[in-house]
C-alpha cells in the first residue's frame, strides 16, 4: 500500500491525533459584539472543518476587554462568551477537527480601526460610528509609529492581574471545548512588545537583557501550561524576525523557544514582523511563496521542537515539500483558505491521497463521486 502524502497523514501531539497536517490559521473577522461570537463565527469557521482541515483556529481571542485589537474582535473575559465558542468548538470536533484557539492582548495596538476602515488608528469617522477609543497598554510608553497613541507602560501589579486573566481565559477556553490553545506572541501585540527591545525600554524584570524581555511571554506559558491539561497540547505563535534593524531577530527566537519548550510549551507557530504598523506589515521583507518557512525550520532544527509553518503557503504540492523537507511538522493555511474553504480537500485530491471523494463529508462526496463517474466535468482542483 502506497503511503499518504506527509500532509495526509496524522499527528499525534501529546493526547490528540490529527487527522492531516492541515491547519486554518487564526483569521480576524473584527464581527464579534462586546466580545461575544455569533453565527457568522459558527458559520466562517465551520466551513473549515466540513472542508477538510486537520486543526481550526479561532482568530485571536483576548483575555482582557481593553485588549482586543478593535470593536469587533472576540474575548473570553467573561463567563458569558463561552457559549459562542462552544458551538465553534463542538461543531469542529464533530466534522473530525481539532478546534483551537489564540489566547493573546492586544496592547498597544488595542482599539484600532476594523481594517476596512483603515487599519490604524481610530479616529472621528470611527467615532461616530460608535467605536469609542481606551488607552492602549504596553511594556513602555512607547507608540507603535507616529499618530499613535502613546500606551500606558504596565505595572508590575497590573501585568500580575494580566496573568491570572490569561489562566482564567484559558479555563474558559477548555470549558467551552477548544483542545488546543495557541498564545499570541506575534505581531506587535503585547507579548511581542515585551520580546521586541524596539518596544520594550522598561528597567524592572520584565525588560532590559533578553531573559527580562522574555519574562512575561514565559511566565503567561506557565500559567496557561498550569491549567491546560497535561493530555492537550499548547502553541506560542512567534514573529521570528521583526524584520528592522535592533530589532528580535531568529536566534532571540530559538532561544525564546527552547525556554517555552521548558514550560511545556509543544508547538512553535512561526510568523513574523508587525512590531510597528499593522499587524500584517512585513517589516521590509519581501513576500514570496513560503517565505517565512525557514524560521520554522530553524526552530524545528535548532531546538528540536515541532513546528508550523505559515506565510504564503497555497499550493499542495508546495504544503507537501515543505513536510517533506522536515522543514515544519505543521502547515497553516490562512488566506487561501478564504479562497477555497475546502483547500484540504482539494489537495488531497490533488496529491491522489483521495480518489472517490472519501476525505469529503458524506453529504456531499456521494453527490461528487457520482457526478465524476458518469461525467468528464469534474477536475482536481490544482
Amino acid at each position: 500500500m502506497t503511503a499518504a502524502p506527509h500532509l495526509f497523514q496524522p499527528l499525534t501531539l501529546r493526547g490528540i491525533t490529527t487527522r492531516n497536517r492541515v491547519v486554518i490559521s487564526p483569521m480576524c473577522q473584527y464581527s464579534a459584539h462586546e466580545g461575544h461570537m455569533d453565527d457568522w463565527h459558527l458559520t466562517h469557521l465551520g466551513r473549515f472543518a466540513i472542508g477538510g482541515a486537520g486543526i481550526v483556529f479561532t482568530e485571536a481571542t483576548a483575555v482582557q476587554k481593553q485588549g482586543r485589537i478593535t470593536h469587533g474582535c472576540p474575548g473570553l473575559w467573561t463567563d458569558s462568551q463561552v457559549p459562542g465558542h462552544a458551538r465553534v468548538a463542538q461543531f469542529a470536533l464533530r466534522h473530525g477537527a481539532i478546534p483551537a484557539i489564540q489566547l493573546g492582548h492586544a496592547g498597544r495596538k488595542g482599539g484600532m480601526q476594523r481594517p476596512w476602515y483603515g487599519n490604524g488608528p481610530l479616529n472621528e469617522a470611527d467615532f461616530a460610528r460608535g467605536d469609542m477609543p481606551w488607552t492602549p497598554v504596553g511594556a513602555s510608553a512607547i507608540p507603535v509609529a507616529e499618530g499613535w497613541p502613546v500606551p500606558h507602560e504596565l505595572t508590575v501589579e497590573e501585568i500580575a492581574a494580566l496573568l491570572d486573566d490569561y489562566e482564567a481565559a484559558a479555563r474558559r477556553a477548555l470549558l467551552a471545548g477548544y483542545r488546543i490553545a495557541e498564545i499570541h506572541g506575534a505581531h506587535g501585540y503585547l507579548v511581542h512588545s515585551f520580546l521586541s527591545p524596539l518596544s520594550n525600554r522598561r528597567t524592572d524584570r520584565y525588560g532590559g537583557d533578553l531573559a527580562g524581555r522574555m519574562q512575561l511571554a514565559l511566565e503567561i506559558a506557565e500559567r496557561v501550561r498550569a491549567v491546560w491539561p497535561e493530555e492537550l497540547p499548547l502553541f506560542f505563535r512567534t514573529s521570528a524576525v521583526d524584520g528592522v534593524p535592533d530589532g528580535w531577530t531568529l536566534e532571540d527566537t530559538v532561544v525564546l523557544a527552547g525556554e517555552l519548550k521548558r514550560r511545556g510549551v509543544d508547538v512553535m507557530d512561526c510568523s513574523s514582523s508587525g512590531i510597528a504598523g499593522a499587524a500584517t506589515a512585513s517589516g521590509g521583507q519581501k513576500r514570496q511563496p513560503g517565505y517565512q518557512v525557514g524560521y520554522a525550520e530553524r526552530v524545528r532544527k535548532d531546538v528540536d521542537m515541532k513546528t508550523m509553518a505559515v506565510g504564503l503557503i497555497t499550493h499542495a504540492e508546495q504544503a507537501e515539500a515543505i513536510l517533506q523537507g522536515g522543514q515544519a511538522d505543521l502547515i497553516a493555511i490562512g488566506r487561501e483558505a478564504l479562497v477555497d474553504p475546502n483547500w484540504a480537500q482539494h489537495a488531497a485530491r490533488h496529491l491522489g491521497h483521495d480518489t472517490a471523494f472519501e476525505t469529503w463529508p458524506l453529504q456531499a462526496g456521494w453527490w461528487l463521486a457520482g457526478r465524476e463517474r458518469t461525467s468528464d466535468f469534474y477536475q482536481p482542483k490544482n
